[in-house]
């Protein structure tokens, strides 16, 4: 029943959305002799889907925005937050890495969307925005200051619509509203549950804590402490860039043409000048394999993230000459950096036994409640709570590595607590990597998946790290507040396991949290190094620029999507400026 339910609402909710908007399912429906475009867009995601939003709030803009994937309209496993882990590979582009040296040699499966909304379509839907030092970094290193917390905050301000938890729950006393926007497009609220007595029990320890204190609000700037989760949910249903950025009238706009399974293969030039122009995108139909090439008047962006910007750049020519050469790619621009410099977060499960029994949820009555009313445990993904800790201060991994934090506010390891019953399991995730990876191409062929390394684990730092991450978990369990629920640390134990044992469970089964960025990173002007100029702007190029994780040189201490809109809202109005 719930099946046919689901495919019923997704008929008629595509249906609504085809009737009213220029959304074409195909490459077949562009007419590109009749249309011509200001601003083509390449990649539905956070980066595309914000700015082709913003950039179509002027009539006078007609822009098109090309997504890879389907419509994210009429998914019921998209549109429900606890289905998320439900989605199949129509919906991803099935990447898997190159083996890890750094996890003996395991490649990982990586789930990026390919579906408009992109990873805001797909993810967890957790919105934290890291440390204000994440972002002041992003001005040290391209040396414009224009890039810190201070110049960024009122974008996400704007960009942010809290709403109340789903079924209305009073949240006081989890939040603090003076760092959070009203009238912005992406949905935020807190869980729909809660607090639970596994929360109050957190809460407690809290209180009690000298190392860990309770934050009221995760996304001040100063993220550090036991806090309640924020996701990017409203009204009960996934608030993905397709639902906010592109909902409601959006679509509706005369100037905004979204076109659908069209994959881009090459970014060209476009005419002949003294400075290389680049606003012409050669794209296929998925469905029918059929080629043609559209030329943007203003500027061409491309937003296909973190592993598909890369691969696009350097299938068109544009990256390090020698490895272009090398796969029978002609060079047009060399620009060695492209798909340099990935960093991503590596997380890994720590599990202890509780006094505690399991309490299901009985699936079919959930989905019943929120089909009725969008309430009950289908509206969150069952973590309500999270601890972000810096690393001791006097931790000796620092005195061989240096600190790799971009400031005293920005934690080292994120920490879920989430009670399964009988075992207590909390997800470690290292956020200040040292590792690097890269994503590279295989061949000439523009259809041939990039090569994934990410680098897991290659920086002795990132081991240590991982081990203090583990300690600071285990400090918490053993606080008096767990005393009696509590009944053993299951491991693994860095601290009575041999080192290689240990070192050999974490290569084991560490995983990804599905944050790369960096592989087109910013840098200051005229500098040689980096790939995009302090404006997003393509170094070396005219008419290109970048909108996307890609842009951001080291991975945020957060879940990545709030920096990619903050990114995104304000490069559109750094392009509007432009024109």
């Amino acid at each position: 029943m719930g099946k046919l339910t689901g495919t019923l609402f997704g008929f008629i909710a595509l249906s609504a959305s085809l009737a009213h908007s220029k959304v074409l399912e195909n490459l077949e429906r562009l007419d590109s002799t009749k249309e011509s475009y200001d601003f083509v867009i390449v990649g539905g995601g956070i980066g595309g889907s914000t700015v082709a939003s913003r950039l179509s709030e002027n009539p006078r803009f007609n822009v098109l925005l090309i997504e890879a994937g389907p419509t994210n309209e009429g998914v019921i496993d998209i549109a429900v937050p606890g289905f998320f882990m439900n989605l199949n590979n129509t919906y991803s582009w099935g990447h898997v890495t190159t083996p890890q040296i750094g996890l003996n040699n395991r490649s990982l499966p990586f789930n990026q969307a390919r579906v408009l909304g992109g990873c805001s379509s797909h993810n967890a839907m957790v919105y934290t925005r890291g440390s204000s030092d994440d972002f002041d970094l992003w001005g040290r290193v391209s040396e414009d200051r224009s890039w810190s917390w201070k110049t960024l905050f009122p974008y996400f301000l704007r960009n942010e619509k809290l709403v109340p938890p789903p079924g209305g729950r009073n949240a006081s006393g989890q939040y603090d509203p003076r760092f959070h926007g009203s009238r912005g497009f992406t949905s935020v609220s807190l869980p729909w549950g809660g607090p639970t007595d596994f929360d109050l029990l957190a809460i407690k320890n809290a209180e009690q804590s000298n190392e860990i204190k309770f934050n009221l609000d995760v996304n001040s700037g100063k993220p550090s402490g036991l806090v309640w989760i924020q996701s990017t949910i409203g009204n009960g249903e996934r608030c993905s860039a397709a639902v906010g950025a592109l909902g409601g009238k959006v679509r509706e706009r005369p100037n905004l043409t979204i076109l659908l399974n069209t994959h881009a293969t090459r970014v060209l030039p476009s005419k002949e000048s003294r400075q290389l122009d680049i606003r012409t995108v050669e794209i296929v139909s998925v469905s029918s394999g059929k080629k043609t090439a559209v030329t943007a008047k203003k500027e061409l962006i491309v937003s296909a993230g973190a592993f598909g910007t890369p691969h696009l750049l350097l299938n068109s020519g544009i990256g390090d000459k020698k490895e272009l050469e090398d796969v029978r790619v002609k060079s047009i621009h060399h620009l060695p950096d492209v798909g340099k410099g990935l960093s991503d977060h590596l997380v890994f499960q720590f599990t202890w036994s509780a006094n505690d029994v399991v309490r299901p949820v009985d699936t079919v009555a959930a989905f019943e409640e929120w089909q009725t009313n969008r309430t009950g445990p289908l509206t969150e993904v069952g973590v309500h709570q999270v601890i972000f800790s810096r690393i001791p201060p006097n931790a000796s991994l620092f005195k061989e590595h240096g600190d790799p934090a971009a400031g005293p506010n920005s934690p080292h390891i994120e920490i879920s607590l989430s009670s399964l019953g009988p075992q207590v399991v909390s997800f470690v995730a290292l956020l200040t990597p040292k590792s690097r990876g890269s994503v590279k191409i295989a061949s000439n062929n523009p259809f041939d998946k990039p090569l994934i390394d990410l680098g897991y684990l290659t920086h002795p730092f990132d081991l240590l790290a991982f081990k203090e991450g583990a300690r600071i978990a285990k400090r918490w369990y053993e606080g008096s507040a767990y005393e009696g629920y509590i009944t053993g640390f299951l491991g693994p134990d860095p601290d009575t396991l041999p080192e290689k044992e240990f070192d050999d469970a974490l290569k084991a089964g560490a995983g990804t949290w599905w944050h790369p960025v960096g592989t087109a990173s910013i840098s200051p002007k005229g500098a040689k190094h980096g790939v995009l100029d302090p404006e997003l702007k393509v170094k070396g190029l005219k008419g290109l620029r970048v909108v996307d994780a890609s842009a951001i040189p080291y991975v945020p201490t957060a879940h990545t999507q709030a920096a990619v809109y903050v990114l995104a809202e304000r490069a559109s109005d750094l392009i509007k400026a432009s024109w």
